[in-house]
């Protein structure tokens, strides 16, 4: 049985790396932790899928489609280390703050929908999260259009070629790039 709550907690507290930052942190040392992270989670991830090895973690935390394929945090710790070596942490922090929190945020807003596109109460609720953690980073036109990205990112459900494109891995890359396009257009 999936442990939504533990799902959510488990999102939340992918905060702690950008937090690193805020806190004092040279921002090498918060790229070295996402660098690490996307290592191990690789690593759990072989072994899970090559060797058998499960714990009752990936029982409690993993979605049945993720069974069989590589797992959301695996992909949670790609997208945010895609992210973290990337981009500079103006444009970072608000990107892995939306994963981190927008995302449960909206996780949460949307219940157990089955719909493609989620409820709009969700969608609303994960923009505005979005929007409140980019704000202190952003100028308000890049802060809006990384929010947006990450609100389509989590709200639509997406399938292509027989494969889910994870949120995990969208939100954050996709909010940070749109951060960075408008930043570096409108300059």
């Amino acid at each position: 049985m999936i442990d939504e709550l533990g799902r959510r907690l488990v999102h939340a507290s992918g905060a702690g790396f950008p937090l690193l930052y805020v806190l004092g942190a040279p921002w090498w040392v918060v790229q070295t932790a996402l660098v690490a992270f996307v290592f191990v989670a690789g690593l759990l991830e072989v072994l899970r899928l090559r060797v058998g090895l499960t714990w009752w973690v990936y029982d409690r935390l993993t979605r049945p489609y993720e069974q069989d394929n590589v797992a959301g945090y695996a992909l949670y710790a790609l997208g945010m280390a895609v992210v973290g070596v990337s981009f500079p942490p103006p444009i970072a922090v608000p990107a892995l703050l939306m994963l981190a929190v927008a995302d449960p945020v909206g996780g949460f807003l949307a219940g157990d929908d089955p719909t493609p596109i989620k409820r709009p109460v969700a969608l609303v609720g994960t923009f505005l999260v979005a929007v409140g953690v980019a704000v202190p980073f952003l100028p308000a036109v890049p802060a809006l259009a990384a929010a947006a990205v990450a609100t389509a990112a989590d709200g639509v459900f997406l399938r292509v070629r027989g494969y889910i494109l994870d949120d995990n891995l969208t939100i954050p890359i996709g909010a940070a790039t749109a951060a960075w396009v408008v930043t570096t257009v409108t300059g």
